[in-house]
């Protein structure tokens, strides 16, 4: 018999279902689906203004109309006649570097000029444009930075203000914030934060590692990926040729919470 090999993820028995010790059917309807995604990634179930900002970091970035490339690729997948795992699995593919994996290089960016801060004793000012030429002299683009569509990003903006609201704006926020000016600084260009961006400094003072952040961008936009597959399937002829600028918007007009 080959040696036992060991998980501390999930302990499941006969009508047991344990998730890092806690019954999965008390999570049910008690916890939040972010707050039960930080218990599995981190082993502990996080505090409730934790739990508050990781399900508004989702919920940012849960869709964004269809002419990102992921959601092109999964609309493209679904007038194939593909069935709905493969047409998801499309859009997960397309999340890379230019797409969704701005966030991990800006976590990247955040610790590199918090290192540099910490390291020589200059100001987080000092330290920020110290990143910002390094990247130029490399031909390197710091991410999470400008976007083709924005120039004031509401996504951002909110995250932002609820993790300052929250208390939760530890290191990372602000040092994105230097990063913002010391681009414009040295660059000329205002490249202002974009979701990226703000998703990635709010992970990081939320203690999460870069090398998970691009996996936070799919979980959030699943939802968005499956409603355009539906979408697809319901409206459009199979086989279609998809021009991405021919779009048109014809869904309920603006509205509120009250």
């Amino acid at each position: 018999m080959a040696d036992k090999w060991f998980t501390n993820i999930t302990d499941v028995a006969p009508n047991k279902i344990r998730l890092r010790g806690y019954p999965i059917e008390e999570l049910m309807g008690r916890k939040s689906f972010a707050e039960v995604v930080w218990l599995a990634l981190l082993g502990e179930l996080p505090s409730e203004t934790e739990g508050k900002l990781l399900d508004a970091i989702l919920v940012s970035s849960v869709d964004h109309g269809v002419t990102p490339p992921s959601t092109l690729a999964a609309r493209a997948a679904a007038s194939t006649g593909a069935p709905v795992n493969a047409a998801l699995a499309s859009g997960v593919l397309a999340v890379n570097r230019f797409h969704g994996g701005a966030v991990e290089g800006c976590m990247n960016a955040l610790a590199e000029a918090l290192a540099e801060m910490k390291e020589t004793g200059v100001s987080r000012e000092e330290a920020a444009a110290a990143i910002v030429e390094r990247y130029r002299e490399a031909g390197r683009r710091v991410e999470g930075f400008g976007h083709r569509l924005h120039d004031d990003d509401p996504r951002a903006a909110r995250l932002f203000a609820l993790a300052e609201e929250l208390g939760l704006a530890r290191e990372g926020i602000p040092m994105a914030r230097a990063l913002e000016a010391a681009l414009a600084n040295v660059t000329g260009k205002v490249l202002p934060l974009n979701v990226d961006g703000a998703i990635a400094a709010c992970l990081f003072d939320l203690g999460f590692e870069p090398y998970v952040a691009n996996a936070f961008f799919i979980m959030a936009r699943m939802p968005g990926w499956l409603a355009h597959v539906l979408e697809e399937r319901a409206r459009e002829r199979p086989m279609r040729r998809i021009e991405p600028s021919a779009w048109a918007y014809d869904g309920p007009g603006e509205r509120h919470l009250t």
